[in-house]
């Protein structure tokens, strides 16, 4: 996303700045732009991108479009007792789809998760399963007609439950449209914390449905590998793999090395599942007609800056 207040003076628009130049090509070659939504106990959401925070955060509530979302319910496990004022720590083992272990688990604990002890209630402190459920999605920030997708993070206690009126747990959220005859990708969503919740839980409401340009900007979202790869757990490679003394990092199938004194990737606080959770397959999309010519030209970033900064509503 453009920086707003890069310039010192901004009145000389160069005619193409609507492209990525071979130079700058070149100068990414060794990474991309990682974009996340970050969530946290105090309610707000914010903009990261390459794990710095862009504007102000937003307070209360987000209007998405999902565009990505695998079709099963994820695992994590960690291998020590969760410590909000320890340093962040990646998980041992975990599943992408809630099957089997990820075969780049430092340390995997079965076979299958069905037979995992793991996934066994009490395994976990305070009579819970130590083994976690998340998602990731990938969204557009409802608006943003830029076409730039991020990752946000749905912890477990905001995946499972029953919703209120049109008011959701996600996998509840996307039962519910279903019913309706929409999916989470004609829809824009409003996500919002839950005032009544103890920890912090998300909700999912349908704000309304698309128009043309819109659901035209996410089939073309779509075919970018942003909206598979922010749905997927990519961490550290396998024990024993690499024997450098800098780690292997994988961050969304693309593999850097990290100097010695990189910080290690953050893991967020992750909330304990409902003991009477399902995973809840998610259904393929109903791709619908666009009555408008779908076209990959990008508009002028400045003009695009300024009106995502509009939409955020930063405080």
């Amino acid at each position: 996303m453009t920086n707003l207040t890069i310039f010192k003076d901004s009145n000389a628009v160069s005619t193409g700045r609507g492209r990525e130049s071979a130079l700058s090509q070149t100068l990414n070659s060794g990474g991309g732009t990682y974009r996340r939504i970050q969530t946290s106990n105090t309610g707000t959401f914010k903009r990261l991108v390459n794990g710095e925070q862009i504007g102000n955060a937003k307070r209360g509530d987000l209007d998405v479009v999902i565009v990505g979302a695998l079709p099963k319910v994820s695992r994590l496990f960690y291998s020590g007792t969760y410590d909000p004022n320890a340093e962040a720590e990646a998980p041992v083992c975990w599943s992408n789809l809630g099957d089997v272990p990820d075969p780049k688990a430092s340390e995997p604990q079965a076979k299958s998760c069905a037979v995992c002890p793991k996934n066994i209630k009490g395994s976990g402190a305070m009579n819970t399963r130590a083994c976690r459920y998340q998602r990731r999605l990938a969204v557009l920030l409802a608006g943003d007609d830029s076409g730039d997708i991020y990752q946000i993070n749905i912890p477990s206690k905001s995946l499972f439950g029953k919703g209120v009126g049109n008011v959701h747990p996600f996998e509840s959220y996307v039962s519910y449209l279903r019913a309706h005859n929409e999916m989470v990708d004609t829809v824009v969503t409003n996500v919002s914390y839950d005032p009544e919740a103890a920890n912090m839980e998300l909700r999912f409401t349908p704000l309304r449905g698309l128009n043309d340009d819109e659901y035209s900007l996410v089939v073309q979202s779509q075919a970018q590998p942003e909206a598979t790869n922010y749905t997927k757990i990519t961490l550290f490679e396998k024990k024993g793999e690499a024997a450098e003394a800098s780690p292997t990092y994988k961050l969304l199938g693309r593999e850097e090395i990290l100097g010695k004194d990189a910080a290690k990737p953050v893991v967020k606080s992750y909330a304990e599942p409902e003991d009477d959770e399902q995973d809840i397959p998610l259904p393929e999309p109903t791709k619908r007609a666009s009555t408008k010519q779908q076209t990959t030209e990008r508009p002028d970033p400045a003009s695009l800056a300024a009106k995502v900064s509009d939409l955020w509503g930063d405080e």
